[in-house]
């Protein structure tokens, strides 16, 4: 649930905030002040489009900052908003809610946050779903595409999810595996010159057979055997220097460096002075580090090529290697690893005649196995229409469309991503007319209940979720407006329910009332919001009554209403 929001420089509110509370809120207030830039607003902490020309006149930029509360959501909803404000980096505050904002500059440029950190508007969009929806006439509208009538009849019956998610996973392997079966029918003669290209180069790397990491091996024994005589010298040279010409096969009459170290270290290991001691020590460790040093230079002097032919061997086998590198891949590593992938492909793209006729066979089982998802998910979708339809015609009737009776009718279509069906819900007037659909046959105070009936039946299985209808009453009154007023009240038990709204009928009905009231100066309009005290929404119920705030009847019918809204809620409340 949405616990406040702030808005700043948003159309003609410079600065306004609301404490948003549980159960029903209403905004209202006259044309103009400023209602339709509060769901502006909610609309971009739900990840909506940021328009510049939002922006109030004269100011740099647009701010909106609203703070969610999950606690209400069921557990596991919950789990999945905090996971995706953990993997953005984001993290709720002292009080455990998450703050989102979203801040639109004039240049048309806007940032979002959310939990202290940096997103993308797409991200705010993923974490308000839950949250968070909006119902307006645009929302109307898009009720009259079929997509979004076959969305709002899987989210009637929670069994279609599962059997939905089986049908699309068994279509993207029919999909795929059809795809591969006409790519390789279709380009069978590309397909075979890639097969010769690959095989070329796997044959050609196969025939040097190069060892990972060889070519920079090749190279250290290049350089090694081009300066073969120095590197001998320079080793004969230091290993005559520890152990002496004799480990050389020499002579000389001078002690070697590790005979001296050798006697250094006995003379002072055996002193009984402590700090002599130490130092005898230290030497003694020198001393075998300066006998490991030997045994490795002779290793070295040893293991120095001695083969002249050696070198143009090397230098031969360098030139192939760098004819790999040349081709495939920066270094031998890099060969390899081509070699392998290349491998890969060539396993996948058999076009033989067996090879074509097991895909086909593969095709034929993906395709049966989708098909039999299909009309297990079309079978469920049947049901499931006939039950939305009958639930949604009885709110009809206590919306004031008596005679009303909605229709939803599932047809066939290609398989595609959601299934091999087409849902349109159709609307008839009066029991002795045909349904139509609701493009065609529905107005739009009709096409405003239809939207109200919908949600209230697929809201039932929903909790703690922030519900926001915008003037979804607009076209209707009277009796009809009463009835909006009791189902948005009834829907408010379990959700938080934001309703923007001219009707007092509906407003009555409201636990929290917020007015938007606009200031016009000689140079600007300002707007602000208000949270009304019982006094004061007497007062603005009678405005609403036909401008009857100055009048004791139209305050009396007022309270009137109120109070008798007050008792249905408490009666909704007890269930």
């Amino acid at each position: 649930m949405l616990a406040d929001i702030a808005i700043e420089n948003l159309g003609v509110i410079p600065a306004a905030s609301a404490d948003l509370a549980e159960g029903l809120t209403v905004l209202t207030g006259e044309t103009g002040a400023g209602k339709t830039m509060v769901v502006t607003g909610l609309r971009l902490l739900a990840g909506g489009r940021a328009d510049a020309s939002r922006v109030r006149n004269g100011a740099l930029q647009a701010v909106v900052e609203g703070r969610f509360i999950t606690s209400s959501l069921a557990e596991d909803v919950a789990g999945q908003v905090v996971e995706l404000v953990d993997a953005a980096g984001g993290a709720p505050d002292e009080n455990g809610e998450f703050i989102a904002s979203r801040t639109v500059n004039a240049n048309g440029r806007s940032r979002a946050h959310l939990g202290g950190r940096s997103v993308p508007a797409a991200t705010l969009a993923e974490f308000a779903a839950p949250l968070l929806t909006i119902h307006g006439q645009n929302d109307q509208l898009r009720l009259l595409a079929p997509e979004q009538q076959l969305v709002a009849l899987d989210r009637f019956d929670p069994a279609i999810s599962p059997l939905l998610a089986n049908y699309r996973s068994a279509w993207r392997e029919w999909r795929a595996l059809e795809k591969d079966l006409r790519q390789r029918t279709e380009s069978r003669r590309e397909l075979a010159q890639e097969i010769d290209r690959l095989q070329f180069a796997l044959d050609e790397i196969d025939g040097v057979e190069p060892e990972p990491g060889e070519d920079a091996e090749v190279l250290t024994l290049i350089r090694r055997l081009q300066d073969v005589d120095t590197l001998r010298e320079d080793a004969s040279t230091a290993l005559s220097a520890i152990d002496g010409p004799e480990s050389l096969g020499g002579y000389s009459e001078e002690d070697p460096a590790s005979t001296l170290l050798g006697r250094a270290a006995t003379a002072l290991s055996g002193s009984e002075d402590a700090e002599l001691k130490e130092l005898g020590e230290r030497l003694t460790e020198i001393t075998t580090q300066l006998s490991e040093i030997s045994v490795e230079l002779g290793g070295f002097l040893t293991d120095l090529p001695a083969d002249p032919e050696q070198l143009e061997q090397l230098l031969q086998r360098q030139q192939q290697l760098k004819m790999l590198t040349r081709k495939y891949a920066p270094d031998i590593d890099g060969v390899l690893a081509w070699r392998d992938k290349a491998r890969t492909r060539l396993g996948r793209i058999d076009i033989s005649s067996e090879a074509l006729d097991e895909l086909k066979k593969q095709v034929a089982a993906a395709k049966k196995t989708m098909t039999a998802a299909a009309r297990k998910l079309s079978a469920a979708r049947r049901k499931a229409a006939g039950r939305l339809a009958g639930e949604v015609t009885a709110e009809l009737q206590g919306l004031a469309m008596a005679k009303a009776r909605l229709v939803v009718d599932v047809r066939d279509v290609a398989p595609g991503r959601d299934g091999a069906d087409e849902v349109e819900l159709m609307l008839a007037p009066n029991a002795g007319t045909e349904p139509r659909p609701l493009a065609s046959s529905a107005s739009g105070g009709e096409l405003s209940r239809v939207m109200l009936a919908l949600e209230v039946i697929l809201s039932a299985g929903t909790q703690g979720a922030t519900l926001v209808f915008d003037e979804v009453d607009a076209g209707v009154g009277g009796r009809a407006a009463v009835e909006i007023g009791r189902r948005l009240a009834r829907l408010a038990t379990r959700n938080q329910v934001i309703v923007v709204t001219h009707l007092p009928q509906v407003a009555a009905y409201a636990d929290t009332h917020l007015h938007v009231a606009k200031d016009v100066g000689d140079e600007a309009v300002t707007s602000g919001v208000l949270t009304l005290s019982p006094e004061q929404r007497v007062e603005e119920l009678a405005r609403m009554l036909a401008g009857l705030d100055d009048t004791d009847t139209g305050r009396a019918h007022a309270a009137e209403l109120l109070e008798r809204a007050r008792t249905e809620r408490e009666e909704f409340r007890r269930g």
